[in-house]
């Protein structure tokens, strides 16, 4: 899967994407990571991207010159999903990074300052944003976004099923993990998890999983409705 993303701030993400698991997936040919000054295309000497708004504000707001040179030169012609990374986007969730892991190619548009010229709308998407509040840039949600993807990649986990075990998979938050010691400073893993029986750790497994998405996110439950085991 190739990415790319278009980013004042190339630097930003140099010791993210070429660290851990995104270095790793990079390394064995499962992701193609690349990232593009959007300055590089700025026809003006000083290369200069934003100016003031339109209408008066706060703030200045990214041109749309810069960014649609850049996207253009980037994508080649080529197809790809190109997303904006702003506020005011649809909140990434893991049904959509799933669907955006089957693509071949994303191009990420980081934002920046006020926001940028809505024209750049002709050139992308979707907008996704990764949370309700404000960053100061789409340098960090597009790091966010590329994370949680490619877990969803064939072959970069390692594992398909861990990526299906993790809270949010299923709609529900995670269960507890446990690993050695069995005992520590009084703290016992539950015997359940020692005994070796699969069904009775499946089962538990997702009794705690409800419980604890019933203690720190309740909103969760209600997208699966109820039923008299969910109820119990």
């Amino acid at each position: 899967m190739r990415i790319d993303v278009l980013s004042l701030f190339p630097e930003m993400f140099d010791g993210v994407f070429g660290a851990s698991m995104l270095g790793r997936a990079q390394t064995n040919g499962l992701l193609d990571i690349r990232v593009h000054n959007i300055r590089d295309y700025a026809d003006n000497k000083h290369r200069k991207t934003d100016d003031y708004p339109f209408g008066g504000g706060a703030g200045m707001v990214m041109m749309a010159q810069p960014i649609f040179d850049c996207m253009e030169a980037v994508q080649g012609g080529e197809p790809a999903r190109r997303i904006l990374l702003t506020p005011r986007g649809k909140l990434l969730s893991t049904e959509r990074a799933r669907a955006l892991a089957k693509e071949e190619r994303l191009i990420l548009l980081c934002g920046h300052y006020e926001g940028v010229d809505e024209r750049v709308n002709a050139i992308i998407d979707e907008e996704i944003s990764i949370g309700d509040y404000v960053l100061t840039g789409g340098e960090l949600p597009a790091m966010v976004l590329v994370d949680c993807v490619s877990r969803f990649v064939p072959g970069v986990l390692g594992s398909e099923q861990s990526a299906e075990d993790e809270s949010h998979s299923n709609g529900l938050l995670e269960y507890p993990q446990y690993t050695r010691p069995a005992d520590f400073r009084g703290m016992a893993v539950p015997e359940i998890l020692q005994n070796g029986h699969h069904a009775n750790i499946q089962k538990w497994r997702q009794e705690q999983s409800r419980l604890k998405t019933k203690q720190m996110r309740p909103i969760l439950l209600g997208r699966f409705g109820k039923s008299e085991e969910s109820e119990k």
